[in-house]
């Protein structure tokens, strides 16, 4: 077998077993970002379709722009802090091959800024601009792993980043009904790097390799198209309900896209669709409100990671999820709004999981509030402590001795929102 053979042999079968396009995030299942408002932050995002106490609802539900009576600004930034932690790493052998150390963690700060505009054009119409991100990761297990392990190839870099530009149109049909419709143009990059460790056995001789070789190489960036629907129904001014659905694209990234020691034209990334369903309800003579959020999220369409040309470069079959929000609000006086929240959101991963991948089940517990001044004027803080469960964790390659672990992972993600109604 010539060296060039050889070469592409070993990393062929490396990457296979290594690459993970969806590794740390925390935030929510899979790579879905929840992080648009500090105000939905600050209440687990229980009935943000419908809540509509700023600009940033245009982002869960088009139709709430509706419930605006004059124009609406809002912008701010959520910081996500998220950490993973490997343990009882076992099962790859001894060194040179295995894992020397039993233990790892990866911690990684991610800012995700938003911003929003609502204009009110008249009693029926409103239209919305808003930026803002539904997807992102950042994950590097290199340095925290040692340089003489299998860390390279069974984690690695991975980082995604997205950003959508949405605009919007929303239609009061009458003192209840409220329509509307939005075009989602999603920019998304994604830098992948796995390396083979100077322990994996060169498949024909059974001995180590000695060099790190690059076994993926990944950077590049792309364009894809969603859109959205929704509905409000208000029932009266202390009631009402929102359901909104999410069309995301598969996104074809170009750029660097080398696998297995060959050069590939892009590499493909599909999108989950969302749904969801959200009610709010202001106790009468009180200054209690209670809501609630379901959502949908599709991810069994993240099958399998493949390159533009077809080439399937990892199977994920991920499956459907779904997350659970109920809040409360407390509207203390003319200056400050209370907030509180619990969310319960699901795994997207189902029988294949990697140390890249910490997801898990996951609650999320969170306080916000929010200080009107000069009338027109909001500032709000959100934070939630997100808590994951541990998974356990077991990965194979032809080329490596397999690997057993269990990862968990938790965050702290913290928000604060600049609003201005005029």
């Amino acid at each position: 077998m010539t060296t060039s053979r050889l070469y592409n042999k070993t990393l062929l079968a490396v990457a296979i077993s290594s690459l993970t396009f969806a590794s740390q995030h925390a935030a929510a299942a899979g790579f879905q970002l929840n992080a648009q408002s500090a105000t939905g932050l600050g209440r687990a995002f229980a009935g943000d379709a419908v809540i509509a106490d700023n600009a940033s609802v245009m982002a869960r539900n088009a139709a709430a722009m509706s419930l605006f009576d004059s124009h609406q600004f809002s912008g701010g930034l959520n910081v996500i802090s998220s950490e993973i932690n490997v343990k009882d790493i076992g099962g790859a052998g001894a060194p040179p091959y295995g894992l020397q150390e039993p233990n790892a963690k990866n911690t990684a700060n991610s800012p995700v800024p938003n911003i929003y505009y609502i204009h009110r054009v008249n009693d029926q119409w409103a239209l919305g601009a808003g930026i803002y991100s539904n997807f992102g990761t950042n994950n590097e297990f290199d340095s925290s792993f040692g340089d003489t392990n299998l860390a390279k190839v069974y984690g690695g870099t991975t980082k995604i980043e997205s950003i959508n530009y949405a605009l919007a149109a929303s239609y009061r049909i009458n003192d209840q009904w409220s329509i509307g419709a939005g075009l989602d143009i999603i920019s998304g990059a994604g830098e992948l790097k796995r390396q083979t460790s100077p322990g994996t056995p060169n498949p024909e001789t059974g001995q180590p390799i000695g060099v790190p070789v690059t076994a993926l190489d990944i950077d590049a960036s792309g364009i894809g198209y969603g859109w959205n629907i929704g509905a409000t129904f208000e029932l009266n001014e202390n009631n009402r309900f929102g359901l909104a659905y999410h069309n995301s694209p598969e996104v074809e990234a170009t750029g660097t896209v080398m696998y297995a020691g060959v050069d590939f034209d892009g590499v493909k990334l599909p999108l989950p669709d969302m749904v969801e369903f959200s009610g709010y309800h202001k106790i009468q003579n009180s200054k209690f409100a209670v809501h609630y959020s379901l959502q949908w999220i599709g991810w069994s369409t993240f099958k399998t990671l493949s390159t533009t040309n077809g080439v399937v470069i990892k199977d994920y079959e991920w499956k459907d999820g779904y997350h659970a929000a109920l809040g409360g609000t407390y509207y203390l006086n003319d200056a400050w709004t209370l907030r509180a929240g619990y969310m319960y959101d699901t795994a997207a991963q189902d029988q294949l999981t990697s140390i890249s991948v910490p997801d898990s089940d996951r609650q999320w517990f969170s306080i916000g509030a929010g200080y009107h001044f000069k009338q027109h004027h909001t500032v709000d803080f959100g934070f939630t402590y997100l808590l994951g469960k541990d998974v356990s964790v077991s990965e194979t390659s032809p080329v490596s001795a397999p690997l057993t672990a269990t990862t968990h992972a938790n965050a702290i993600l913290a928000g604060i929102q600049y609003s201005y109604s005029f």
